[in-house]
């Protein structure tokens, strides 16, 4: 089963242990025949597709949507918006997901390699990415002020939390901040989210 939990190494740099677990998390990552390191072709396919993506045609950057993640990720897939709905006393989600079919086709070597990786694996100082980078944290990625593709949920629950409408589209749009997770709780412990 897949974890999402995080451990980075707090010893300098150059201690021994920090070069112990550098040194053994490459063991196992040899051991596991799993790489950061992508094929040439598939950097070639990546880098291509990163310059020619499908777009669609719905443009929903109105939507002010915000990523939240860790302060040093760049590979931002996940994007929201909430707002109060007049009609139903509840909210709207809107809930936005890179989306990656815009750049990858399916049989061609990025699309090959992802499948040879599965998900992209984290563990203690290292990440091995499910897609190159230039997609994952550049073209793909739900940057701030960039225009992206992605999968929009337009979700509507009651003021319960209750579900009442769902609707998935392929839209164009534009996160306006990428926020921590320290700092939205911050601001919502402090009553100043917007």
């Amino acid at each position: 089963m897949p974890s999402n939990r995080v451990v980075k190494i707090r010893s300098s740099g150059d201690s021994v242990s920090a070069r112990e677990m550098r040194e053994g998390i490459a063991a196992i990552q040899a051991e596991q025949k799993v790489s950061p390191a992508f094929p040439p072709a598939v950097e070639e396919a990546a880098a291509a597709a990163a310059a020619d993506p499908r777009l669609p045609d719905l443009d929903r950057t109105d939507i002010e949507l915000v990523t939240i993640d860790p302060e040093s990720a760049r590979d931002l897939d996940q994007a929201m918006h909430i707002e109060r709905d007049p009609d139903h006393g509840g909210y709207v989600v809107h809930y936005a997901i890179a989306d990656v079919a815009a750049f990858v086709t399916p049989g061609d070597p990025v699309d090959v390699e992802a499948h040879r990786r599965g998900e992209t694996l984290y563990g203690a100082d290292s990440k091995v990415p499910l897609h190159p980078t230039v997609l994952s944290e550049g073209a793909a990625s739900l940057l701030p002020d960039e225009v992206r593709p992605a999968l929009l949920w337009t979700i509507k629950v009651d003021e319960t939390g209750e579900g009442i409408d769902v609707e998935v589209e392929r839209a164009l749009v534009r996160s306006r901040a990428k926020l921590s997770y320290e700092a939205v709780q911050a601001d919502l412990d402090a009553g100043r989210a917007s």
